[in-house]
């Protein structure tokens, strides 16, 4: 099994536990989360009750879980229980004073077609389980209804959980473990087209190269991801289309609220509400300068899913051009726009990394604050940007990384323009200047860096963690 060592050390240590444990997970589609619950559930399967709902009525998934119970504690399946109460009851008294897991996968799929499941488990945890050695775990893909339906104060479960757990996609020195045959470059474009899904990640391979993944996993009809985005948004939302333009805008570049209707001729309002939806299935995200509040005026939106971003960019508006081109030419067509696309997916991949060295303590100080800064500039009295900026908690020292991932060695210029650009922030006492360059450096640059100590990393010093 590739990573998740955290997600299933989390779920032995309340296994262990000796007392009632109640764990709600989600996490987006596609992400894992039933991968990491089987793994889990495997090792203890002599007294685990996997139960999967289905989206179906609520009459044949309560078939499905007395079917589950029966044969777990009898070997046989005799016939439904009349009711969700009267199925756990009897797997109650069944259980006896061992440890019992149950977990339910798809949760919402059960309590949207049954409100009340809410309602009976809350009762039996409240008079029977939370005396017992049990182990509740409910998982769910819709994000919003397990964080608001779930775990939000309405819920009659609010306040019974143990724990929580957000599976979140893989980062790049994970996701690079499906490709043990590529090349570092090969990796670390795989991450930037596929993102960090694991179910997207298994549609490549390493025995073919980049452009013929593209062309075979995206751009071939009928492949897996060929129309991958907009099938999960009709599985998660009522008006894709309105969505699918809003995708697009951002993909393309367009991430102001202003942009983004004036690009889908929508109202502002109505972008901003559905912008908010977007947000909490973890398509998009909000953000605003390095250092600067929630509230700022310079607040952008961003894709936090590099395949949707690549597949907006590239395939959506394209496909009937695409198909008329051939798959081939087509990805011959988006290799040539790759690096430039790869921009904001490596600043991504530099972010994860700087996070990775500071868990390490591998720099000169454990960040506070860290991401993207864009703003004003008064020594140039012009607009300037910091690829990444990290302060420290006093905001005495702050760290200044400019990513590179061009075909040629960086030049002197992009040194000199970091430079430039910390000079916006005077507050800054001691401040460390970090080059990350897919192509490496100039003679000149790294003569100047090893003057002034600044640290000149490559690609390869990614995966030396």
């Amino acid at each position: 099994m590739i990573g998740r060592k955290e997600e299933l050390e989390q779920l032995e240590n309340m296994y262990c536990s000796k007392q009632f444990e109640f764990l709600i997970m989600y996490g987006r589609r596609r992400v894992g989360k039933t991968t990491i619950l089987q793994e889990f559930s495997l090792k203890h399967s002599s007294n685990t009750l996997f139960f999967s709902a289905q989206e179906k009525n609520d009459a044949l998934n309560l078939e499905d879980f007395s079917k589950l119970v029966q044969i777990h504690y009898n070997g046989q399946f005799i016939s439904d229980f009349p009711s969700w109460e009267n199925a756990l009851d009897y797997l109650t008294n069944k259980s006896g004073t061992q440890k019992t897991i149950v977990i339910i996968d798809e949760f919402p799929f059960l309590a949207e077609a049954n409100p009340a499941i809410k309602s009976i488990l809350q009762h039996l945890i409240d008079h029977q389980w939370s005396e017992r050695n049990f182990m509740l775990i409910l998982c769910g893909s819709s994000v919003s209804f397990m964080v608001n339906e779930v775990m939000g104060y309405k819920s009659p479960l609010y306040g019974r959980m143990t724990a929580s757990m957000e599976v979140l996609p893989f980062d790049y020195l994970d996701a690079a473990q499906f490709f043990p045959n590529f090349s570092i470059e090969q990796q670390l474009l795989a991450f930037g087209i596929l993102g960090g899904i694991p179910r997207y990640l298994n549609a490549f391979s390493d025995e073919k190269s980049i452009k013929e993944n593209i062309q075979d996993a995206i751009l071939r009809n009928g492949a897996f991801l060929y129309d991958e985005p907009i099938m999960l948004l009709k599985m998660e939302l009522r008006e894709p289309n309105v969505y699918n333009s809003i995708l697009q805008a951002i993909a393309r570049g367009y991430n102001k609220v202003s942009e983004i209707a004036d690009c889908t001729h929508e109202e502002r309002s109505k972008c901003s509400k559905y912008l908010i939806t977007l947000q909490s299935i973890r398509l998009v995200e909000k953000r605003t300068p390095c250092g600067e509040s929630e509230s700022s005026k310079k607040t952008i939106y961003t894709l936090t899913d590099h395949f949707y971003r690549f597949w907006y960019q590239f395939v959506f508006a394209n496909k009937s051009y695409y198909e008329m081109l051939g798959t081939g030419e087509a990805a011959d067509e988006i290799m040539t726009d790759l690096s430039t696309y790869m921009g904001q997916a490596f600043e991504d991949i530099c972010v994860q990394f700087l996070k990775r060295k500071a868990k390490a303590k591998e720099l000169p100080f454990v960040p506070a604050e860290m991401g993207k800064w864009w703003g004003n500039n008064p020594a140039i009295r012009a607009q300037d940007d910091v690829d990444i900026l990290a302060y420290n908690r006093k905001r005495t020292e702050a760290l200044f990384c400019e990513c590179k991932f061009t075909n040629r060695p960086m030049p002197m210029e992009e040194y000199e323009d970091l430079v430039i650009a910390t000079k916006a922030f005077p507050e800054a006492i001691r401040k460390h200047l970090i080059f990350i360059s897919k192509s490496g450096y100039a003679e000149s640059v790294q003569r100047r860096a090893a003057e002034e100590g600044a640290v000149l990393y490559t690609i390869d010093d990614l995966f030396r963690i």
